[in-house]
């Protein structure tokens, strides 16, 4: 596994996120460094529409290595470039965002040799959530799919089987829900 050419691939495959960066303000006249020492420049920040959503939280904190946010339409092209470097499917489940109106699909991705893992994400309209399967590039995703679809109601387009794996056949709800409400 190359470490640095998956960062790039992911990169690339990244959704851009605005983020908010405060500029240090130039220093008052008489302020900053020594007498005739030229005041530090602050550094020119990109633009938001420049900046991937990914990055490199601290393993010992977080337990992964790269954290990358994609759009719904790259979770296969992103399961594809996982799987060309060794990666396998750990994990797939859901987060209800219900203030944002949101679900989000979380795919945990590790590789061995050497140690890394990876997490994907991708952030669903709460109204109708639809992300493509990743089934036919990682087959056991079909399990959890049809997991993550019984317990947050997320349609995983092009999955073969999406009958109800742990509820009763005839479910109509979604119990990870948090509007979900137990009779």
């Amino acid at each position: 596994m190359d470490f640095a050419k998956l960062k790039e691939q992911l990169t690339e495959l990244a959704l851009l996120e605005e983020v908010v960066v405060e500029v240090p303000a130039a220093p008052a006249e008489g302020e900053g460094g020594a007498e005739g020492e030229a005041a530090p420049v602050a550094a020119e920040v990109p633009p938001a529409e420049e900046r991937p959503a990914i990055s490199e939280p601290d393993y010992k904190a977080k337990g992964f290595h790269l954290d990358v946010k994609v759009e719904a339409d790259k979770v296969v092209e992103t399961a594809k470039a996982l799987d060309e470097q060794g990666f396998f499917l750990e994990a797939i489940t859901g987060v209800d965002w219900i203030k944002e109106n949101q679900l989000e699909v979380v795919y945990d991705y590790s590789c061995w040799q050497p140690l890394c893992r990876v997490v994907i994400r991708a952030r669903l309209d709460r109204g109708a959530p639809e992300v493509p399967t990743i089934s036919e590039v990682f087959p056991g995703a079909n399990w959890h799919e049809r997991e993550t679809h019984d317990f947050f109601g997320i349609k995983f387009s092009g999955h073969p089987d999406l009958t109800p794996l742990l509820l009763p056949e005839d479910a109509d709800f979604h119990p990870l829900l948090k509007d979900f409400k137990a009779s």
